[in-house]
């Protein structure tokens, strides 16, 4: 049978350029870039020689990503059998999902009682640059476009640095997000969503830039357990097993 590991192109686990240093942060930050976007699968089985040999690095720093994708909540060490990628916890997606809500609802609320006026035109650049990756079925460049532009959100209400913060805790949500997206109903109603969260945001109308951004944030919740019915592989916990229950 053929490796997960070597089915994987070069441009997801290919050589290291020699100017990524330090080579730990380097493969750490390849190997989450695969788990994130659903390359490297819940379940997969990771093998660390494996690993150096695709990356043209030594085992050490491969067996230190490991160790910080363990931290990050993304990969399970088995003593004796191995290492391998998390499966997704829809426990834990419920609990980032209530931090991020509660935290964009506060941003887009500032953003909007400041008038940030500034920073309109680029988020309606990443909203057409979701619009371009939509049409091409470009499934990577939507999710960074949207990631850049909920990033842009917490920019203009004064809080740069909480959206990094933010997806470290959501990394379980990012991946069961990444999931549902290659439905293109899906990309267009998120588009909408966005659309409107800027309106109001210029519109200077808190309450409906919250109202907003609160139905975009909780529409994680509607189809997880759908999610975890059509792929229960990819999940763990008690809340997949509930979901998987479900109509039966």
């Amino acid at each position: 049978m053929t490796s997960a590991l070597r089915s994987l192109p070069d441009t997801v686990l290919g050589p290291l350029d020699r100017r990524e240093v330090p080579a730990a942060r380097a493969v750490h930050e390849r190997l989450r870039a695969a788990i994130l976007s659903l390359e490297l699968a819940p379940g997969v089985s990771l093998s660390e020689q494996e690993i150096a040999q695709r990356l043209g690095v030594s085992r050490t720093p491969v067996r230190e990503a490991i160790g910080r994708l363990v931290e990050d909540g993304l990969v399970t060490v088995y003593p004796q059998v191995g290492s391998f990628v998390r499966r997704i916890d829809l426990d834990d997606v419920i609990e980032a999902q209530f931090i991020r809500e509660a935290l964009e609802v506060a941003a887009v609320r500032r953003a909007a009682e400041h008038g940030a006026t500034d920073g309109l035109e680029r988020l309606r650049r990443r909203i057409e640059e979701q619009r371009e990756a939509a049409t091409s079925s470009d499934v990577g460049r939507f999710f960074a476009a949207d990631v850049g532009l909920h990033n842009i959100v917490f920019e203009l209400a004064g809080y740069p640095g909480v959206w990094k913060r933010l997806r470290s805790v959501g990394f379980q949500m990012d991946r069961l997000r990444r999931l549902s997206l290659p439905g293109p109903h899906t990309l267009d109603e998120l588009i909408a969503e966005h659309e409107q969260v800027v309106d109001a945001i210029e519109a200077g109308d808190a309450a409906r830039a919250e109202a907003t951004i609160r139905a975009h944030a909780q529409r994680i919740l509607t189809y997880a357990p759908q999610l975890a019915r059509e792929h229960p592989d990819y999940f763990e916990g008690s809340a997949a097993a509930d979901a998987a229950s479900v109509g039966r």
